[in-house]
């Protein structure tokens, strides 16, 4: 019979290796005598230690074992119920890293000749997820507060602080950054619709959102924070243009007047120039351009080009388009009063038809361009040049 050495060698297989409940990891080794010969069918003694730290670390558990080998020489064991008096429960496997030293006596006592040591990877620290079963009273997640939307398409962003909320954009537009800000925009070609633009797709124009003096886009046809100032068809912004601006009758002379009063007529042609000067809002150069860089009057063919886009042809359609136009009513030429507020609305065009200007009027029952005095006061909206 073949004599085995007391010194032998060992190839250790962990072939399987995971974690299981309760509380314990398989393991599998094969072991060969000094010869590289199989030890086949006989009992062998095995203690396994597990380190802590490196391969020489401390053993925080010990147990032994005495499997049998199988005609392949492979012994199978479960680590956590051989013999011992630790617990292998008490592991914190969350503190590694950890090894396996495994010692094994081929003749089936506790002589250990063949001694090997690996460290343990990730699979058998999933027994540190057993750790949560040890959890009492209630666990609290805090989340950022998000707030709930009020209509289709809404979207939030965070801006360092707080969740903001972006209004749902309109059919063909597009979400990009303006001032760091979630801004919807339209582009059209090479041209973006800035913030505070509006495009009708149906006459391709751009316009600005909201009337010259308004301080928001109106939220209603009788928004009356949407209304806006009241020029006299032909001056700069100088100040006459505010609802509230003084009066006097003394007639300009001039493109500038000077002062910004309010210049009431009560003689034909009705104009607060004197003579009359049909250059004053001719395009983007035009004198006296009260639109910002870049934009102008709108013709009288622009804006019964937007008047037939309309879903009905009064104020109601008026509002419900791109523009959302409002009835902010006008200023009498011959007393500088206002009139029609929440009832009409008066827009200037650039076009000159005999003496006077064509606009466009609007209301409850009617929408249509006709010419006024330049003296009286109307509501001023630019479009993009």
């Amino acid at each position: 019979m073949k004599k085995i050495f007391a010194i032998l060698t060992a190839v250790l297989i962990t072939a399987t290796l995971w974690a299981q409940s309760p509380d314990k990891i398989s393991y599998q080794a094969v072991i060969r005598d000094a010869s590289d010969d199989l030890v086949t069918n006989r009992s062998v003694g095995i203690q396994i230690s597990i380190l802590q730290g490196s391969a020489s670390g401390t053993a925080l558990y010990v147990e032994s074992h005495t499997p049998a080998t199988n005609a392949n020489g492979l012994v199978s064991i479960e680590m956590g119920t051989g013999t011992t008096s630790d617990d292998f429960s008490t592991i914190d496997w969350a503190s590694g890293p950890y090894f396996i030293k495994t010692e094994t006596d081929p003749s089936g006592g506790t002589s250990y000749s063949i001694t090997g040591t690996s460290q343990l990877l990730s699979v058998p620290y999933a027994l540190h997820a057993k750790t949560a079963e040890t959890l009492t009273g209630t666990i609290i997640e805090t989340d950022p507060s998000v707030p709930a939307g009020t209509q289709t398409g809404e979207m939030q962003y965070w801006d360092g602080s707080e969740w903001i909320t972006v209004e749902a954009g309109d059919e063909g537009q597009m979400l990009s950054f303006v001032g760091g800000v979630p801004t919807w925009t339209t582009v059209i070609g090479v041209t973006t619709v800035a913030q505070t633009d509006v495009y009708n797709s149906t006459t391709g124009k751009i316009w600005m959102d909201r009337n010259l003096g308004a301080a928001q886009v109106a939220t209603s046809s009788t928004d009356a924070d949407a209304y806006g100032d009241l020029y006299q068809w032909g001056r700069a912004t100088d100040g006459h243009e505010s609802r509230t601006s003084d009066r006097t009758s003394t007639l300009a002379s001039s493109n500038t007047p000077g002062h910004g009063n309010f210049i009431f007529i009560v003689s034909s042609p009705y104009d607060w120039r004197s003579p009359q000067n049909d250059n004053l809002w001719q395009g983007v150069n035009g004198t006296n351009n009260p639109c910002p860089d870049g934009y102008r009057l709108p013709t009288e063919a622009e804006w019964e080009a937007e008047r037939q886009t309309w879903s009905s042809n009064n104020a109601a359609g008026a509002f419900a388009s791109p523009l959302k136009l409002t009835v902010a009513g006008g200023r009498d030429f011959s007393s500088a009063t206002l009139f029609d507020m929440d009832f009409m609305g008066y827009y200037w065009s650039s076009t000159i038809n005999g003496s006077d200007p064509e606009y466009l009027y609007f209301h409850s029952g009617d929408a249509d361009m006709s010419s006024y005095f330049r003296g009286a006061g109307h509501s001023v909206r630019c479009i993009m040049d």
